[in-house]
C-alpha cells in the first residue's frame, strides 16, 4: 500500500473502514502508518455513517445520480468487494439526499409509466416452441453460491432445443458479463439476422451496450413483464434442472468446486442429456 502512506487520515481511516472485516485492525494500522487510536477518534468524531456514506456516494456520482439503493448495493460489491444490507444503503441514501436522477423528475400528477428508456416490450408472450433454430434464444443471470462467496452464471439458451448456445461465469454481474455472453453466442452462430432475444428487464440488458450488439445483427430484443417469472419460464427451469443436477446432488467443497461442476454439467446437457428430447 506504498501510495496510502501518503494519503491524509480520512483516506486513510476510509480504507481501513472497507477492509476491516478482511484483515486485523492492528495489522492494517501498521501497514498504514496510523495508530488505531488515531483510527477511533476519527471514526467516533464523525458521522457514524459518513464513511459508509463515502462509498454510496462513489457509485453513485459514477453513475451520474441515476443509480438506486438496488444498483449502488452492486456497484458497491462489485466495486469495493463489500455487502451491506440494502435498508441501510436505502437509510444512507435518504439522509444524505442521494435521489436518483429519475426519481427527482417525478411528479405527482405524472402517469405511471416505465422509467427506463431501453424496456423493450414482450415479443415472445409465452410462446417458446418454435419451427427451427436461431429464432428465439432466452438469456438470463443466475447466482452460484457457495458459502460466502458467489458468483454468476450468464446463459443463452435456444428454444428449439434448449441447448445452451453459450454461457460465460463471472464474479461480477455487470454489463460486460452479458455482453461477454452475447459475443461468444454471436462467434458460434452466425446467421441470426431477425433472431428474438428474450430476456427479463435487467439493468444489463436495458443497458446500451447491449442494445447496440443487438441493433448491429438484426436481432430483436424483448423483455418478460417486471415481476412476472413465467413470461422467463424457460430460463427459470434451465436454472432449476442446473441447480438440482449440480448444487443438490454433490459434495461441493468450494465456490470453485462447484463452477467447475456446473461447466461439466453444462457440457453433459448439450452432448448427452439433450438427445432424449423429443421436438
Amino acid at each position: 500500500m506504498p501510495g496510502l502512506l501518503t494519503s491524509t487520515t480520512r483516506e486513510k481511516v476510509t480504507f481501513i473502514t472497507i477492509h476491516i472485516n478482511d484483515y486485523k485492525l492492528s495489522n492494517l494500522c501498521a501497514a498504514l502508518a496510523i495508530s488505531r487510536r488515531t483510527y477511533y477518534k476519527y471514526r467516533n468524531k464523525e458521522d457514524p455513517d459518513y464513511y459508509e456514506y463515502l462509498l454510496i456516494k462513489d457509485i453513485f456520482d459514477e453513475s451520474k445520480g441515476t443509480y438506486g439503493y438496488r444498483r449502488v448495493l452492486e456497484g458497491l460489491e462489485i466495486k469495493y468487494g463489500v455487502i451491506f444490507n440494502h435498508k441501510k444503503v436505502a437509510r444512507i441514501m435518504k439522509k444524505y439526499n442521494l435521489k436518483p436522477e429519475y426519481i427527482r423528475r417525478i411528479r405527482p400528477n405524472v402517469n405511471a409509466k416505465r422509467i427506463e428508456d431501453n424496456v423493450q416490450p414482450n415479443l415472445v408472450k409465452r410462446q417458446f416452441k418454435t419451427k427451427g433454430f436461431n429464432q428465439i434464444w432466452c438469456t438470463d443471470i443466475t447466482y452460484l453460491i457457495w458459502g460466502n462467496k458467489r458468483a454468476y452464471l450468464s446463459t443463452i439458451i435456444d428454444l428449439y432445443d434448449r441447448h445452451v448456445v453459450a454461457y460465460q461465469i463471472s464474479k461480477h454481474n455487470n454489463i460486460k458479463l452479458v455482453t461477454d455472453t452475447l459475443n461468444e453466442a454471436l462467434e458460434i452462430e452466425k446467421d441470426v439476422y431477425g433472431l428474438i432475444l428474450h430476456s427479463d428487464q435487467g439493468f444489463q440488458y436495458t443497458s446500451h451496450e447491449y442494445k447496440v450488439i443487438c441493433a448491429s445483427k438484426g436481432i430483436s430484443i424483448s423483455m418478460s413483464r417486471k415481476g412476472t417469472p413465467i413470461d422467463d419460464s424457460p430460463m427459470e427451469s434451465w436454472h432449476g434442472i442446473l441447480k438440482k443436477e449440480t448444487l443438490y446432488n454433490n459434495n461441493i467443497t468450494s465456490l470453485e468446486h462447484y463452477i467447475q461442476l456446473v461447466e461439466e454439467w453444462i457440457a453433459f446437457y448439450n452432448s448427452t442429456r439433450l438427445k432424449n428430447r423429443n421436438h
